[in-house]
């Protein structure tokens, strides 16, 4: 392939360098944001060689080329033509649909790789420490893990560059916004305790009156978080651009950034920022709640219309809250069945390949189906083969859903930011069900070449041009969680933690507990106390990260998170029988009371009402064990052993 003449080509069909607002790229496609659009010709592109298929969607002209991707895109020469650079101030075309899907793309596209890299390093350090525990303890694995887990932290820096070139912001006061959330959950700057300094959030969190100007800040984490650097860079852009109508020329340069700073800083501790976090957290919480409805209806929703999904530029509604779930309680099972999604394609164009006889769909038919099942990159499965035939397609999605409701009751997914795929399957081993999940990919793969070769037929090939245009997952991020929280960076374990009984009862191993999935431990490890009382009390010290009147989410400073969970199918009574004393966000010590609760009208009401303890997120810690026998509440109960 002669990039030059095939980016000539592109070029000259969207109308030219001059009717190019912006240009991105993404695993396989460049997406152009064009200020005219009747000026592009889609047909004309289409007949370039070494274009796949052209994609009109979501406010973008996507050309589809492949793997060589970056190379074409280099030989465009509009590399500074990012989203937000160009000129032009009109608006992006479509509807409201389109610009939010454009406003996301801008934004989320040029992090995606890096998340996705360092994301991988994190699942094969994943594989690494499983291997070998050793390694998993050794400071070799503690410096890599860094590596890998700096970017996540960090995120709200490279949210503020994105943010920044997408809302005409200046990058230098954007980056400074962003280092002001990220200081006020790392660096001491109020006194503390035996003369050492504290940091704003350790100061608020210990329940320290922190205002500004007589106003009381809710201070948050802002390590690894999304929306809030967004809403402040937004905010920033329309503060700049009144203090340039304002402030002369001459102390202009100094004065912007100045009284920016000093706006825009406050403002988002005492308001932007909690809100924002408060909105991720209950899109988040929301989107928790519906998976856990039926983690097996959700995966063959996910598993099999994923595809169809990202045929619409759909997907990039789900990227938000997939990193926000990544990053603030380290698991998005959302990205498990897209592993189905994905295989299933990978099964339907090997069976094309084999099938066909047709040279050259035999030729894309077999790098493809490589390029699908090791690299989880389906696009040039789908446009070059599937779409073509229309009835692999068809089959490919009946087996992603399939294999992803499998992946669904598995409870398991990627322990970091990864491209589902063949290479990267190996990021789920230490959460949910692994097992399952390998259960379910094979069964995607294996059913979607089945049908696909029973029912192929030669004749019912199609012109690439007569097809929909249907992207692939390997344009979307594919977040991942694992056995700690992606926010906190998991240490070096020299010490056991030990986990209080949050009340007095006789322990039920976690086998025995009376709940299939509790006692599977795809939840986490734990045990269960039979309760002779009422009061359930908080284990350790932590803070309230989730709360349901009869189940209450517990994070450590250092990333351990724990399930408290009072009663087997309590969801049921919609919080009857139970009065919670703490909400999200308390800060709570060991003993301190979680709820009070009626066990025998727990138990009227055709519940079991055994109080199960789990540890759903080790953060470094090797396994969990538990006591046996009665204790009264308070007693030792779990050992997290490093």
């Amino acid at each position: 392939m002669k990039y030059q003449e095939v980016a000539s080509g592109i070029l000259e069909g969207v109308g030219g360098e001059s009717n190019v607002r912006s240009v991105e790229h993404c695993n396989t496609r460049l997406r152009f944001s064009l200020i005219d659009r009747s000026k592009a010709d889609k047909a004309a592109v289409e007949t370039v060689p070494g274009v796949i298929a052209v994609v009109d969607s979501g406010g973008q002209f996507q050309v589809v080329v492949g793997n060589r991707v970056r190379e074409i895109y280099t030989e465009l020469g509009l590399a500074e033509r990012q989203a937000g650079d160009s000129e032009d101030t009109r608006p992006a075309a479509g509807g409201l649909g389109a610009r939010v899907i454009e406003l996301i793309t801008s934004i989320f596209t040029p992090v995606i790789w890096v998340l996705a890299g360092s994301g991988l390093l994190k699942a094969l350090l994943a594989v690494g420490a499983k291997l070998s525990p050793s390694f998993g303890g050794s400071t070799t694995y503690a410096i890599l893990f860094t590596a890998g887990d700096a970017v996540f932290q960090f995120l709200p820096f490279l949210l503020a560059v994105t943010s920044s070139r997408r809302f005409k912001a200046d990058l230098m006061t954007a980056l400074a916004l962003a280092g002001s959330l990220v200081y006020a959950n790392t660096l001491g700057v109020l006194p503390g305790p035996d003369g050492t300094t504290q940091t704003l959030q350790a100061f608020y969190n210990g329940g320290g009156d922190l205002t500004f100007a007589g106003i009381p800040v809710v201070m948050i984490a802002y390590l690894g978080s999304v929306i809030p650097i967004i809403v402040a860079v937004y905010a920033q852009s329309h503060l700049e651009r009144l203090l340039k109508r304002v402030i002369p020329d001459a102390i202009r340069n100094f004065s912007v950034p100045l009284v920016t700073l000093v706006i825009i800083v406050p403002v988002t501790f005492l308001a932007l920022g909690p809100v924002a976090h408060y909105v991720g957290v209950w899109l988040s919480d929301g989107v928790d709640w519906l998976w856990g409805l039926s983690p097996f209806a959700g995966g063959i929703i996910i598993g099999g219309l994923w595809q169809v999904f990202v045929m619409f530029g759909l997907h990039w509604g789900f990227v938000p809250v997939i990193i926000q779930q990544v990053t603030t309680e380290g698991v998005s099972m959302l990205v498990g069945p897209t592993f189905a999604a994905v295989f299933a394609q990978g099964g339907a164009v090997l069976a094309v390949f084999l099938r066909t006889r047709n040279p050259q769909i035999k030729a894309v038919a077999g790098t493809a189906s490589i390029s699908a099942l090791l690299a989880g990159i389906t696009e040039p499965a789908i446009y070059g083969v599937t779409l073509r035939y229309k009835r692999p397609f068809v089959m490919a999605l009946i087996a992603g859903s399939i294999g992803g409701g499998i992946i669904g009751a598995s409870h398991s997914a990627p322990s970091s930011l990864v491209l589902p795929g063949g290479i990267t399957l190996g990021s789920a081993v230490d959460v949910g069900n692994f097992g399952l999940l390998l259960i379910g990919s094979a069964v995607a793969v294996v059913l979607g070449f089945v049908l696909t070769f029973v029912t192929f037929k030669e004749r019912e090939l199609t012109a690439p041009a007569d097809t929909p245009a249907t992207p692939s997952t390997a344009d979307q991020p594919e977040p991942a969680t694992g056995t700690a929280s992606a926010s906190v960076a998991v240490a070096v374990r020299t010490k056991p933690l030990e986990l209080l009984a949050p009340v007095a009862g006789t322990v039920v191993a976690l086998a025995d507990v009376p709940d299939k999935v509790f006692a599977s431990g795809a939840i986490g490890d734990g045990a269960g106390l039979a309760p002779a009382g009422g009061e359930v009390r908080a284990p350790l010290d932590a803070t309230v990260i989730t709360m349901m009147p009869h189940a209450y989410g517990l994070r450590t400073d250092d990333g351990v998170e724990v399930l408290v969970h009072v009663g087997i199918d309590t969801v049921k009574l919609k919080g009857r029988h139970f009065h919670p004393a703490v909400a999200e966000g308390d800060r709570v010590r060991p003993g301190d009371l979680l709820v009070e609760f009626d066990p025998e009208a727990v138990r009227d009401a055709g519940c079991d009402p055994v109080t199960v303890v789990l540890v759903t997120a080790k953060a470094g810690y090797a396994e969990v064990e538990s006591k046996t026998g009665d204790l009264l509440t308070g007693d030792a109960f779990l050992t997290l052993q490093p």
